[in-house]
């Protein structure tokens, strides 16, 4: 392979190709059903689909076929399915729906409003990881122009992973003749440690999502003639929360959500920090002097990989300051988000806070408890010599700097999936989610230069794959 045309045509085809469809893409706010319950109505879905699937018809290499599954009530799924001239199947997985707007976006930034500075694309689903499908078929496109063999290659694309993935496992079903056995998955929805070298992701955390209403009135009354006779419902909910949560550290309590770390990951943080340094504090938006959890690095990225956490991510029950009367409010419901390390059965999981959150409840309060799909976590496989060669190699080429393996704390269900469906398949999981790119919150952007070269990592690897 010449890795010097290889580089012009990638980056000119992101040029030409990638960076103006995905201007268009922003600008749809296709968010997950999850945030969208009404998302075949508002047809922003279908509105995505088309664009891709035009895209892709308009792009995709010869001989190969383009497939769209439809299932009533589902998300959709895209497949592109490219023979092979060598032996061996590669899956290559990303996801097109987004997640909501969040606030907090720069006056000149918004979700749905794409913007080129700095030579990044700011907007939602850019980077999380609208990027996927056409860096994909960017890559082997690249390898076509070089007639370069490669084997069957399979490019799977849904609708619903920001949600957890509800509708992959009936299409993994439904389309089990067409995916077949991977050998080698190659998935871009993931994270990087900095700009400068190609990362792959070795684990991920699953996801608890969980609503819990606590009630304690059937209506709302003045707090000042009830206020400590009748309980807040907001304090009952605070001590619920402590049976799962240590408030002072963050520590998680209950043994089901906790795991023993491999010492093999500990080892890879600790290269990591040896790499990074204080970067790895310093790419969160600090508020004036905040300050991590912990003052050890190695620790921290522990912390964010390897242990479960709390965050509660809304609320209901609760109007705005602006509009906050004297009542003591008759009900609080917080939407917990539970990460979970890998290795923990996440039914087990939900079974434990289930228990904990419904047992000695104070007062008799009413607590109503609603528990998403859980999503289990992922601890990647060993990789093969073929394989840390081929990323060494790419990563040098490209980047001219060795490639370093990450632990991730965000989720992709597909990947614990895949890993039990098959155990012999190699993984590439990697993205662009790096230093400040703030997937799911305000300011998200893809650091397009970055996007480049990794696409060129990608064929790289393709071209020294080697089957077993």
């Amino acid at each position: 392979m010449n890795s010097e045309n290889l580089k012009k045509h990638i980056h000119g085809f992101w040029d030409s190709e990638i960076v103006p469809t995905l201007v268009d893409y922003i600008k749809i706010p296709n968010k997950s059903p999850s945030f969208d319950p009404d998302w075949e109505k508002h047809g922003h879905m279908e509105k995505v689909l088309n664009l891709a699937a035009n895209w892709t018809e308009k792009n995709k290499p010869v001989d190969s076929e383009m497939i769209i599954k439809k299932s009533a009530g589902r998300t959709p799924l895209l497949l592109l399915d490219i023979p092979g001239t060598k032996k061996g199947n590669i899956l290559m997985y990303g996801h097109l729906d987004k997640q909501p707007e969040m606030e907090g976006w720069n006056d000149d930034l918004g979700p749905w409003k794409p913007v080129i500075k700095d030579e990044k694309l700011y907007g939602r689903g850019g980077a999380d990881d609208g990027y996927a499908l056409f860096a994909s078929i960017a890559s082997i496109n690249a390898l076509k122009e070089q007639k370069i063999d490669h084997p069957r290659i399979l490019v799977l694309i849904e609708f619903s992973e920001e949600s957890g993935s509800p509708d992959l496992p009936h299409y993994m079903d439904l389309c089990s003749d067409i995916i077949g056995s991977p050998d080698l998955v190659i998935c871009l929805d993931s994270g990087a440690g900095d700009y400068k070298r190609f990362w792959t992701t070795t684990s991920l955390r699953g996801l608890i999502g969980l609503k819990m209403k606590v009630s304690v009135l059937k209506e709302g009354v003045h707090s000042g003639g009830a206020s400590g006779h009748v309980p807040s419902s907001f304090r009952i909910a605070r001590s619920l929360l402590s049976k799962l949560e240590d408030e002072k550290t963050g520590e998680i309590l209950l043994k089901e959500l906790n795991t023993k770390i491999p010492d093999c990951r500990i080892e890879e943080t600790k290269n990591l920090i040896s790499i990074l340094g204080n970067e790895v504090v310093e790419e969160f938006p600090w508020k004036n002097g905040m300050k991590p959890s912990t003052g050890d690095n190695v620790e921290g990225v522990l912390r964010r990989t390897w242990r479960p956490a709390l965050s509660i991510v809304g609320s209901d029950g609760m109007p705005s300051t602006a509009n906050a009367g004297n009542v003591l409010r008759p009900y609080t419901t917080l939407q917990l988000s539970m990460r979970i390390p890998p290795m923990v059965d996440p039914k087990k999981a939900v079974d434990a806070i289930e228990k904990i959150l419904k047992d000695d409840i104070p007062y008799g309060a009413s607590v109503e408890l609603e528990f998403e799909e859980a999503a289990e976590g992922w601890n990647a496989p060993e990789s093969k010599t073929w394989l840390l060669d081929a990323i060494k190699k790419a990563s040098k080429e490209y980047f001219n700097e060795m490639p370093c393996t990450i632990g991730e704390g965000g989720t992709i269900p597909f990947m614990a999936m895949l890993g039990k469906q098959f155990p012999e398949a190699q993984f590439v999981i990697t993205g662009v989610l790096g230093p400040q790119s703030n997937a799911h919150g305000p300011n998200e952007f893809l650091h397009i230069p970055f996007a480049k070269n990794l696409t060129c990592c990608i064929s790289s690897i393709i071209t020294d794959f080697q089957y077993y």
